[in-house]
């Protein structure tokens, strides 16, 4: 026992020493001390404990480790943020513990003041504990001894403080970055992207310049391709039942009958109303009157009244039609003037009697005026709807344009077909825009007529005046352009379109607007347009077997060329073969198998694309070629002439918001061969792929069973002219049908506050007749606006 005291001692004095002495530590003893390392424990301070871990007695008696795990000191922040020790990669297998230097040799004392026997703790300040931190000046290095109580590494003493810089011992520390101002921080992501991009486009670059791609793109034509819109929601409308579908021959008869005497009638009319307007301005002006009417007011009320009476009795087809459209619940414009008519009528046979202080004329001259433009409206209207359809009934075979949904880029889109008139008659008898508003307007503005009138006569408590109040009011709303919103420009565009072989069926022709419009072969280049400029056969074959086959492939590829190559099989004594497999392709031209041969048939870039070889020198533009088996078999140059409307006709749909889209099948009618050679503005026009063509220009294609006008010459220029004509309707009675509605409701108004201050002046008849026709003037106006385009 006390030799045991004696080594312990010895041992507490060496560290002591070593302390406070580490320059006395030679680097042959330091190595001699801490060797290879091939001891089989930890830091065990005797050879028969090499078992033993580096823990105080009690846990190592309580939680045995084994032999081959090497713990590691933990720092405070380590055990704080609950970080484990970095397992050391230099360790070797069970065999033994790793080299690194921190063991003693088996043949050597271990180091001094390093593990505590089992008698007792370890002295302080030497080896921590499990549960605290380690403290400095345990382990010397193999290389030197330690400095400053720290544990130095391979190449030297590290900063103070810290972990040895020793490969797998090194702790990760959360790196530091200075603080950023957040617009420093969007500029570095603004410039990191800037950067990314610029590399994707250097890696990218030189793509588009390969020799195929280039190849492809000067071959082929460029399309344009579709945009799926969304569906629109469809409103749900009331269904009524439509007019009895006539057709265009019965109701130009119809719509003839009685025309002269309505147009006489309405002169009558005009004549009864010219001495009325006489003696309104008289009444305020010294115009010269006969005796009988210079001296007595009774005698001129007494006359208006006449008038009045004789004007009803013209139109009374007028009148009574405003009283049935009352009982059928849908009361329009003729209805305002019948009401106002009544009244006025009234007024004028009780004026002395009710009012005999009213030294003013009764409103006779305006209610005549409005039952002048009645009748005048009657006649327009039916006059033009006459000649609309005199002009659908005039062509055998006419062509139908309908407007069909979501046809082209989610757009309702104008399409010509050829087939039968069903529906034209029952679309023209339906009302249009001015009735349908004014069947909404006029109950509005009679209630708002009797309600006021109660409230300027009863309410300023002159009953007596309430037949007058009715009477301005009644006739203060009833417009005179109410009665040609839509008959005045209808006839108007009738007439121009009448001239070019078009028809419209009324008011559904321009319903509604469509924003895009088919073009085929045949508007562009009618039958006798193309013609052929001369043939080349090349090689051993055949005149009659390449014209042949060339009209087969056209025929059944339905191009606007097959007319032109069926007079030229008939003139060759060819006939048509039976093809099979035939294709389109988007290069320009078309392939088939005849009678086991492969035949093309396209432009001179369509067969450069199919690597069919041309001779050399071979400039033949606007021309058919055709190949047998891969070899150039003949040549059919063409000459097309366009004729001189067409351009204009494309300029003015484009102005009219009308994009063209070229659902062609001759492949010659590409977007380049129409700029270059017809100036025609391709850059506003759509060029579909070609089954897309093919399958807009399909004449079985289902279409809309709403007809908007009705061709009977072919050619673009009636079928635009029907377009913007319908549009330009469209338009111009929106605007007239606003205006005069605005006329009426401005017109009750201050007939209400110039009846309410019994303003009998200011209400005289040659006044309120003036307001009347300066509404009328703008619709007048816009209805001559309608057919310049």
């Amino acid at each position: 026992m006390a030799k045991d005291r004696e080594q312990k001692d010895q041992i507490k004095t060496d560290a002591t020493t070593a302390v406070d002495k580490p320059s006395e530590f030679s680097l042959e003893d330091i190595l001699a001390e801490f060797g290879s390392g091939h001891a089989e424990t930890g830091r065990s301070g005797e050879q028969g404990d090499s078992g033993r871990p580096d823990l105080p007695l009690p846990e190592a008696e309580h939680h045995p480790v084994p032999g081959n795990i090497v713990p590691f000191p933990r720092s405070e922040t380590d055990e704080l943020n609950g970080a484990e020790p970095l397992p050391n990669s230099d360790e070797p297998d069970d065999d033994g513990p790793p080299p690194d230097g921190d063991e003693p040799d088996d043949d050597g004392p271990p180091p001094d003041g390093d593990e505590p026997d089992d008698d007792g703790p370890p002295p302080d300040g030497d080896e921590p504990d499990d549960d605290g931190p380690p403290s400095d000046g345990d382990e010397p290095d193999d290389d030197g001894p330690p400095s400053d109580g720290n544990e130095p590494g391979d190449d030297g003493p590290p900063p103070d403080g810290d972990e040895p810089d020793s490969g797998d011992k090194i702790l990760p520390f959360s790196e530091y970055t200075p603080e950023q101002s957040p617009l420093q921080d969007a500029l570095d992501r603004l410039r990191k992207k800037a950067d990314d991009y610029a590399e994707q486009m250097f890696t990218e670059e030189g793509k588009e310049h390969k020799p195929r791609t280039m190849r492809l793109e000067r071959l082929i034509p460029g399309v344009d391709e579709e945009e799926k819109a969304p569906p629109k929601p469809k409103k749900v409308r009331r269904k009524t039942s439509p007019p009895p579908d006539l057709s265009p021959s019965e109701l130009t008869a119809r719509y003839a009958k009685g025309l002269g005497l309505l147009r006489l009638r309405s002169v009558l009319v005009l004549l009864l109303a010219l001495p009325l307007l006489y003696l309104a301005v008289a009444e305020l002006s010294p115009l010269f009157l006969p005796g009988i009417l210079a001296n007595s007011f009774s005698t001129q009320v007494l006359c208006s009244a006449v008038l009045l009476g004789a004007a009803m009795l013209l139109g009374v087809d007028v009148l009574l039609r405003g009283v049935w459209d009352l009982f059928l619940l849908r009361p329009g414009v003729h209805t305002l003037c019948s009401f106002a008519c009544a009244a006025t009528l009234a007024d004028a046979l009780t004026q002395f009697r009710l009012t005999p202080e009213r030294h003013v004329l009764p409103l006779c001259c305006v209610c005549v005026l409005s039952i002048f433009f009645a009748l005048r409206g009657e006649y327009i209207g039916r006059q033009g709807l006459r000649l609309s359809c005199r002009t659908a009934a005039s062509a055998a075979e006419p062509y139908l344009v309908t407007l069909d949904e979501n046809c082209w880029n989610g757009r309702d889109t104008y399409a010509k077909w050829s087939g039968l008139i069903h529906g034209f008659g029952s679309q023209i008898q339906e009302d249009d825009l001015s009735r349908k508003v004014w069947k909404r307007a006029a109950p509005l503005l009679l209630l708002a007529c009797f309600l006021l009138s109660l409230v300027a006569s009863v309410g300023h408590r002159t009953p007596e005046h309430m037949l007058w109040c009715l009477s301005a009011m009644l006739t203060a709303c009833t417009s005179f352009s109410g009665f040609l919103t839509f008959a005045l420009p209808f006839r108007t565009l009738t007439r121009r379109l009448a001239a070019s072989g078009a028809s419209l069926p009324g008011w559904s022709a321009a319903e509604k607007a469509g924003g895009a419009l088919l073009v085929n072969d045949t508007d562009l280049f009618p039958p006798g347009s193309v013609s052929m400029n001369g043939i080349k056969v090349f090689g051993d074959f055949p005149v009659e077997k390449v014209v042949g086959v060339t009209a087969t492939l056209i025929r059944d590829s339905g191009s606007g060329l097959d007319q032109l190559f069926h007079d030229l099989l008939r003139t060759q004594g060819a006939v048509y073969r039976r093809a099979a497999d035939v294709t389109r392709h988007e290069g320009g031209g078309l392939s088939g198998v005849i009678r086991g041969e492969q035949i093309l048939v396209g432009s001179a870039a369509f067969l450069s694309l199919m690597a069919v070889p041309l001779p050399p020198g071979l400039k033949v533009h606007n021309a058919v070629f055709c190949a047998i088996d891969n070899q150039l078999a003949g040549v059919f140059a063409l000459n097309y002439t366009m004729n001189l409307p067409i351009p204009p006709a494309l300029s003015a749909l484009i102005s009219a918001s009308v994009s063209p889209v070229l659902a062609t099948r001759d492949f010659n009618l590409i977007p380049a061969m129409l700029r270059q050679k017809f100036k025609l503005p391709v850059d506003k026009m759509a060029f579909p792929a070609t089954d897309r063509r093919a399958e807009l220009s399909d004449p079985n294609r289902p279409h809309s069973g709403r007809i908007v006008a009705v061709l009977c010459r072919e050619g673009l220029v009636p079928f635009a002219e029907a377009i913007i004509g319908a549009r330009r309707l469209r338009g111009a009675v929106r605007l007239s049908t606003g205006l005069s509605v605005l006329g009426a409701l401005v017109g009750l108004l201050l007939s209400f506050y110039l009846s309410f201050i019994s303003a009998w002046i200011s209400l005289a008849a040659i006044h309120l007749a003036f307001f009347q026709l300066a509404w009328l003037v703008p619709v007048w106006l816009i209805s001559g606006w309608v057919n310049r385009y």
